[in-house]
């Protein structure tokens, strides 16, 4: 989106754009949200542009966070080099920390972030507390600088300005920077005690190093003791417990203001949602680190390094994907490092109080314990962080359960709606879709799928039934639509249900053809039976009643009026044995099917050969009817197009079913004929029946006409 301002002379404003002597119409063009981004010039090329030195001199709002992330940078830079040119006694114990990539790291991208004139309160949290820690950085290298040159008494004074730079840097960066990370603002006014707490703590934590009693020389780890000019020796006592206390508040807060990180990323919208996630999964991996000890100093500085990226990258590029799995694997390492720690370290004490040998036997205790909790708990933390993270349905088993049982209880009717409606709120997304497609397609939509969903195909048996299209993320929980875990896992239902509307479908056509069929064969009875038989009877009585009347006059006449009524009777007889012949072949009833077949080979050319398997003589009458009636239309088709020599009639009882098959050595069927009323009808009397029929090309030439009919029991 773009806003045209623009202004003439004079140093008027027009709808609210502040405009000066002979000002440019400009272009404002903003990103998401309204953010400017960039000011295109509309007009004239010969304006003069200011160069990004003299805008940034012009500005002072731009010009102080560069000189922060400069000087910020330059303290990092010089305190390491002077780190490194220090005696080995006075070395300090790590060559980076995590101080170190925030000096060099938070200020710059602060700073560019306050450049483009987004997320100030971001930005100079990262530009302030970036310059604390390059300042704890500097001050350190210089206080052990001067120390080892013997001027003990700056050295004391520099570790009260280390001191100031730690608590300013790991207050903002460690506590505050979450809790206002990504937009700026606190998740809600209940935070701002936690803010406050952090602050104070910190506080408390550097007041409390700043007044630090004098330590004993044996103990201290360099070899002179730096002096503290503020010493309170009467802390003596309380100094390390208080210090305990302190660090354990800080480590409670920062995983405090990582969980406030978590509560929005629950209740955000999905633009938000990815927003979030980018800083989460830094602040999570960071937290790992950060439990697994010193040890972990190389992760720890560069996941610290990381997190401004993340929290650039949330805010310049919130529509990037995928970040989902790194934030679930980060608090599972988590979990499983404290909770494995505990396990180690609580078996070992255990093994310790009870065995003497504990070097050896204590140890290998501890593993073991450790190594027997530790799939067990991964199993467990994983489950858990998803529930923390998609809720009640990011579990595919919960999905699939609820998808069974919706399916089970709803009526066949309504199966595909509560399909889609377990769908739609177990994925957490706009609007879902299911077709069915081939016969009895339908199309049942709930919600706003959208223009561009995600179409998962329907596969039931190798055969496709139709498709899942699946809409965006909705705003309850993160994008867990297009996890394969939970579609994997509700295709299967959704198929099945997609399957059962087919066969549902398929079941009342038959019952409409049956019904349809059956009304269609009384109206042509009552036709036949009206319009011939009726008529025809009526005839004969008429012919009886006017024959008897002759009798006596005419004899002659009434003579040939019962020859008439002779003729009328035989006619009558012609049509009942149609009427009879029409529901059933009499042959059938006189020849069983065999020999009624035979009996149709046997009534012109081709010779046709009829062969015959298994018992034939006791078999329902629906299923003798369908295989003499599609032997009779193959046999007719044999005759009128495939100019055959020879043909055959195979009839096979065998297991559960009758095979009919009828080949002949012609021509083939042409393609005109392969959807002709007769072949159709051959299919439908072996559908009817649950049978099947096919027709193809027989091997050497022909065709060839196989039905299947099941026989019931």
């Amino acid at each position: 989106m773009y806003v045209e301002a623009g202004g003439t002379s004079g140093t008027g404003a027009r709808d609210g754009v502040a405009t000066g002597a002979g000002a440019v119409p400009r272009r404002v063009v903003t990103g998401a949200g309204g953010v400017p981004r960039r000011v295109v010039d509309a007009v004239s090329l010969d304006v003069p542009r200011r160069g990004p030195v003299a805008a940034l001199l012009a500005s002072p709002r731009r010009l102080a966070p560069v000189v922060v992330a400069v000087l910020a940078v330059a303290l990092t830079v010089t305190g390491s080099a002077a780190g490194l040119g220090l005696p080995p006694e006075w070395s300090l114990d790590v060559p980076a920390s995590p101080d170190h990539a925030a000096g060099l790291i938070f200020p710059v991208v602060g700073a560019f972030l306050l450049a483009h004139g987004v997320r100030p309160i971001t930005g100079w949290l990262m530009c302030a507390g970036g310059l604390g820690c390059a300042v704890h950085v500097f001050a350190d290298s210089a206080m052990f600088a001067a120390a080892s040159s013997g001027d003990l008494t700056a050295a004391g004074y520099l570790r009260w300005l280390s001191l100031a730079g730690w608590s300013t840097g790991g207050m903002l960066l460690a506590v505050v920077l979450p809790l206002y990370s990504p937009d700026g603002r606190l998740p809600s006014p209940r935070w701002r005690p936690v803010a406050a707490l952090g602050v104070a703590v910190l506080v408390a934590q550097a007041t409390v190093q700043i007044l630090r009693p004098t330590p004993r020389p044996e103990s201290y780890p360099y070899p002179q003791v730096i002096p503290n000019p503020l010493a309170v020796e009467a802390l003596a006592p309380y100094y390390r417990p208080t210090l305990a206390v302190l660090s354990t508040l800080i480590s409670a807060l920062v995983v405090t203001a990582v969980l406030s990180l978590v509560l929005r990323l629950r209740r955000a919208d999905p633009v938000v949602r990815r927003q979030i996630a980018w800083p989460l999964s830094a602040f999570a991996v960071y937290s790992v680190c950060l439990i697994a000890g010193p040890d972990w100093w190389l992760a720890a500085t560069i996941w610290t390094g990381l997190i401004p990226v993340a929290i650039a990258f949330s805010v310049l590029r919130y529509r990037l994907y995928g970040i989902d799995t790194v934030i679930s694997r980060a608090f599972v390492a988590a979990g499983l490092v404290a909770a494995v720690s505990v396990v180690y370290f609580g078996a070992g004490a255990l093994a310790g109080m009870a065995l003497s040998d504990y070097d050896r036997v204590g140890g290998l205790v501890a593993a073991l314990f450790a190594g027997a909790f530790f799939h067990p708990l991964r199993h467990l933390l994983r489950r858990l962080v998803d529930r923390l993270m998609y809720g009640t349905h990011g579990d595919p088993a919960v999905l699939a359960a609820r998808l069974a049982r919706e399916v089970g209880e709803a009526e066949p009717a309504g199966a595909l709606a509560a399909v889609a409606a377990v769908i739609r709120d177990g994925l957490c997304v706009t609007g879902v879709t299911i077709e069915v497609r081939g016969p009895g397609s339908r199309r049942v939509t709930l919600g706003l799928p959208g223009p561009a969903p995600r179409a998962v195909p329907l596969v039931w048996h190798g055969e496709p039934v139709g498709r899942l299209l699946i809409g965006s993320p909705g705003p309850r929980r993160f994008a867990a639509a297009h996890n394969e875990r939970l579609i994997a896992a509700a295709t299967p239902y959704v198929a099945d249900v997609a399957h059962a509307v087919r066969m549902t479908a398929d079941l009342q056509r038959s019952r409409e053809r049956i019904l349809t069929a059956r009304e269609e064969e009384r109206r042509r009875l009552r036709r036949d039976l009206h319009d011939g038989l009726g008529h025809a009877l009526t005839d004969m009585a008429m012919s009886i009643n006017m024959a008897r009347i002759s009798l006596r006059a005419a004899p002659a006449s009434a003579d040939r009026l019962l020859l008439d009524l002779r003729s009328g009777m035989d006619s009558v007889s012609q049509e009942i044995r149609e009427l009879v012949y029409g529901l059933r072949p009499p042959t059938l009833d006189e020849l069983g099917l065999a020999g009624a077949v035979r009996a149709l080979a046997s009534e012109g050319e081709p010779p046709v050969t009829v062969e015959t398997s298994g018992e034939l003589s006791d078999l329902p009458a629906a299923v003798e009817v369908a295989a003499y009636r599609i032997a009779q239309e193959a046999l007719t088709n044999v005759r009128k197009h495939a100019r055959a020599r020879t043909a055959t009639v195979c009839l096979r009882h065998e297991g559960s079913s009758l095979t009919v098959r009828i080949t002949d050595d012609g021509r083939g069927l042409p393609e005109a004929s392969r959807s002709g009323i007769g072949l159709v009808s051959m299919r439908e009397r072996a559908t009817e029946l649950g049978g099947s029929c096919v027709i193809v090309g027989a091997p050497g030439g022909g065709t060839a006409v196989e039905a299947v009919l099941p026989l019931p029991g």
